[in-house]
């Protein structure tokens, strides 16, 4: 038995090839993203070894606000105290902070939020462990900077060139003194790096005299554990202390978690195309059983058992599955490197290392690969099994009884039916636990209609067929009925494409609704004409503010500065806010009270939490500030919420009365004459052309928001094209089948006068009706899915609605169309040029 199967693999390449593609892709997939992720995860633990490789113990002080006030960091006669233990010989005192360097055009170099800024901190040998200099040498002045190498290249700059330096206060002119090399994370990760003079960099980002971490470099042979003992002993309470080995531990298992979830999403997606390949795998077998009918027959009539039979068709599965896992196995190394070349590509930069070849991903492509065709071929061999040789000679078994369609459409009716009542009870549910229940629900769903898709077959097929008679006459309604003839055959087909087609409209749906409500939120709640920001997504402080209000043309400028007070012992957000302008540039609807009473000293509460917290208007609440210091604040005003300003609104000055720094996400600004070209510039002069703060209008801000969508939708499309691209093979597959199971239908056609294109034109024709049937339901599917979720999240978003992508729908209705037309090309072509004599004649 294994030598028949060993024969047929070999008699039906041709055949097989469609299943060796899709099981080929699937495993590519699964093994191309563990190889990838295992490869990143080993060179980012090699770089954080190496930068550790020295060190012997590593501190870290990153105090509360009120340890702060006291002692901001380590101290230099912390540092002092370190560098006399017995086995230290060096300790170098870190700070950092946002540091952004513009190109020749004004443009931030690297992505705000890697763009960091340190201090130089040389040895006795004047030289800093931390970096190699190719060009000059470290900063030791006020006006000077170091940049490294890639960055220096991306701006044009060399030794003696001025640069402007952004930070979070003003930018500032420093004197490029020299450029180095770095294992930095931010430089990895495509940021830029900017080295200041210890004493500028302690007043940029601490204090002057402080530090926030310190590294311990220890004589050959000194225990690092005991060490760490000793540092504990001299270092602040609200300082944490660890051995380096146990830092690069640490951070190898941060790198493993973060992967973790790229690594997740990946496979998740490699699981879809798994998932629809098992459809086009067990169609082909189904089909090639079919045809072997009589050569089954054969084999049980001279002594082979249901067993043998069964076995002999999983033998030929598993050789299939095991050349594609060989070759998908291969592909999948090929991706990998492709994805790291495109991290590369896109300044996501990944540190050296070898290409990581584990055994987990060889062993995950063949388990997959084997035992995913396996299992897609064990129905058609069993069924194949069960059939009686006599029944089998005489093609009496090639339709399905009346019983087992009954069965088989009561049991997809009923999952579906539960399926749907599982996702409309997540949809009332709402929050997580409602999103819980919509998972369930949508996979018993996709069971349920996966299922029941031959008997939905007729009539959706119905409906379309009579757009074909009309348009294109006897090929159409040859390719209509066809199309219906194996309604088994055609469902699971289209169950291929349905499943695609059901993410991708889902997530159009989810997406496009979710992207109006936020479009909505922002032009209904922001009045202002820009929103000033820092790049890196941190804050400004009050000296940005102060520039901003002086700027000429401005009418109202309000911070939407971030604070806090505590209240019976819980500590309360608070956004500080410039009386008698916040309104004029953020929709703040009062239900009671008045905004005024901001300008009394008095604050205003979010409808949610009042309600919450039983306060009314004239409420008075006992407080203390961050500074320790206790206070009242009245309630004046209950405005209803708004997703851009925190539940309790305070004038800026109590604020920043009670903060030694102020923390300022976002400033709003109206303008004299509008937003404007001319306006727009003269912001960014008053605020010194700082590269590190974008100005934004109403339009950028709605992009903001839309465009991570956006974004996230295109990513999602890109990872769901496998599935699609394995479900047009689907179609390929069953149209070559088809055409070969009908020579001698085709044959006749042609006889008695159907020429040759109309022949290619009903083959066409009716790949183009399957895939819009699949395109149907998963259109269908998808809309209801993309509908529940979104009720769950209904309650967070103001304004939210249903939004039906039709434009979106109405592309992939036509995209759909087209891949009937492209799977057909080749099955067509075969048709209009089989001889009709022979095809008259074949069996």
């Amino acid at each position: 038995m294994f030598r028949t199967a060993l024969r047929n693999v070999l008699a039906h390449k041709a055949r097989l090839l469609m299943t060796v593609l899709a099981v080929m892709l699937g495993v590519a997939f699964v093994s191309g993203t563990l190889v990838f992720t295992d490869t990143l995860s080993q060179a980012f633990r090699s770089q954080s070894a190496k930068s550790y490789d020295d060190v012997a113990v590593a501190v870290s002080m990153y105090p509360s606000p009120e340890e702060a006030a006291k002692t901001p960091g380590l101290s230099q006669d912390v540092i002092d105290r370190i560098g006399k233990l017995d086995g230290v010989t060096s300790v170098s005192g870190r700070v950092d902070g946002f540091a952004g360097v513009p190109d020749k055009d004004g443009k931030l170099i690297g992505v705000g939020w890697s763009n960091k800024g340190t201090n130089f901190a040389p040895g006795a040998d004047g030289k800093d462990r931390a970096y190699d200099f190719t060009q000059g040498a470290g900063p030791l002045q006020d006006g000077q900077i170091a940049l490294d190498q890639a960055t220096a290249a991306k701006g044009g700059y060399k030794v003696g060139d001025t640069v402007r330096v952004a930070t979070n206060g003003p930018v500032k002119e420093y004197t490029l003194s020299g450029v180095f090399t770095t294992e930095d994370g931010a430089v990895s990760a495509g940021g830029s790096l900017v080295l200041f003079d210890n004493p500028v960099a302690q007043q940029q980002y601490v204090k002057p005299g402080f530090y926030r971490d310190a590294t311990v470099v220890a004589a050959p042979g000194t225990d690092a554990d005991k060490l760490l003992d000793e540092v504990l002993k001299v270092v602040p309470k609200a300082a944490t202390a660890q051995t380096g080995q146990a830092l690069a531990d640490q951070q190898a298992k941060d790198i493993e978690a973060g992967l973790g979830a790229l690594k997740q999403v990946l496979l998740g997606f490699a699981g879809i195309a798994l998932f629809v390949g098992v459809f086009l795998i067990a169609n082909t077998f189904t089909m090639l059983v079919a045809q072997r009918t009589k050569e089954l027959a054969l084999m049980r009539a001279v002594g082979a058992s249901r067993k043998q039979i069964t076995r002999s068709v999983l033998a030929e599965a598993g050789l299939v599955g095991l050349i594609a896992s060989v070759v998908g196995y291969g592909l999948g190394i090929a991706l990998a490197v492709g994805l790291r070349a495109g991290m590369n590509a896109f300044d996501l930069k990944v540190p050296d290392g070898p290409l990581v070849l584990g055994t987990t991903p060889l062993v995950a492509a063949l388990a997959v690969g084997i035992l995913i065709t396996m299992f897609a071929a064990w129905l058609p061999g069993r069924r194949a099994a069960k059939i009686p040789p006599v029944a089998a000679m005489s093609s009496v078994h090639a339709a399905a009884t009346t019983k087992s369609l009954v069965v088989r459409n009561s049991i997809g009716a009923a999952l579906t039916a539960l399926g749907a009542v599982l996702i409309v009870l997540g949809a009332g549910k709402g929050g997580d636990d409602g999103r819980m229940f919509i998972a369930g629900g949508a996979f018993v769903t996709l069971i349920g209609v996966i299922v029941l898709i031959p008997l939905l077959s007729r009539p959706v097929i119905a409906v379309i067929r009579p757009l074909f008679v009309g348009l294109f006459g006897v090929s159409g309604k040859l390719a209509g009925l066809n199309a219906v003839r194996n309604p088994r055959r055609t469902g699971a087909t289209a169950s291929a494409l349905a499943i695609g087609l059901t993410l991708v409209t889902g997530l159009s749906v989810l997406g496009t609704t979710v992207g109006s409500a936020l479009d909505k939120m922002t032009t209904d709640q922001i009045r202002a004409d820009y929103m000033i920001s820092m790049a890196s997504g941190g804050g400004m402080n009050t000296d940005a503010l102060a520039a901003i209000e002086k700027a000429p043309g401005a009418t109202a400028v309000s911070p939407q500065l971030a604070g806090w007070f505590s209240l019976n012992g819980k500590d309360v957000s608070a956004s500080g806010v410039t009386p008698g302008d916040i309104e004029r540039l953020i929709k703040l609807d009062t239900v009671k009270g008045s905004l005024d009473s901001l300008g009394e000293g008095k604050i205003a509460v979010a409808e949610k939490t009042a309600t919450k917290q039983g306060w009314k208007v004239g409420d008075t609440l006992p407080v203390e500030f961050g500074d320790k210091q206790k206070g009242k604040l009245t309630v004046g005003a209950v405005f209803e919420d708004s997703e851009f300003v925190s539940p309790v609104v305070i004038d800026a000055e109590i604020i920043t009365a009670h903060e030694q720094q102020s923390y300022i996400p976002q400033i709003f600004v109206s303008m004299d004459g509008g937003a404007s070209a001319a306006n727009e510039k003269a912001l960014a002069k008053a605020m010194g052309d700082n590269p590190a703060i974008t100005v934004m209008d109403q339009k950028d801000i709605r992009d903001l928001f839309g465009g991570q969508i956006n974004m996230l939708l295109n990513i999602m499309y890109g990872l769901l094209a496998m599935a699609l691209l394995i479900a047009i093979l689907g179609v390929v597959n069953t149209l070559a089948m088809s055409v070969f199971e009908r020579q001698q239908e085709i044959g006749m056609l042609r006889a008695i006068g159907l020429d040759r294109r109309r022949v290619k034109r009903m083959v066409r024709l009716e790949a183009v009706v399957i895939s819009l049937f699949g395109a149907v339901v998963g259109i269908g599917l998808g809309s209801f899915l993309g509908w529940a979720i979104g009720e769950t999240m209904k309650s967070s978003l103001p304004g939210y609605a249903l939004v039906l992508p039709w434009d979106r729908i109405g592309i992939f209705l036509v995209l759909a169309g087209l891949v009937g037309v492209l799977a057909a090309m080749w099955p067509a072509r075969s048709a209009a040029k089989l001889n009709m004599l022979a095809a008259i004649k074949a069996e």
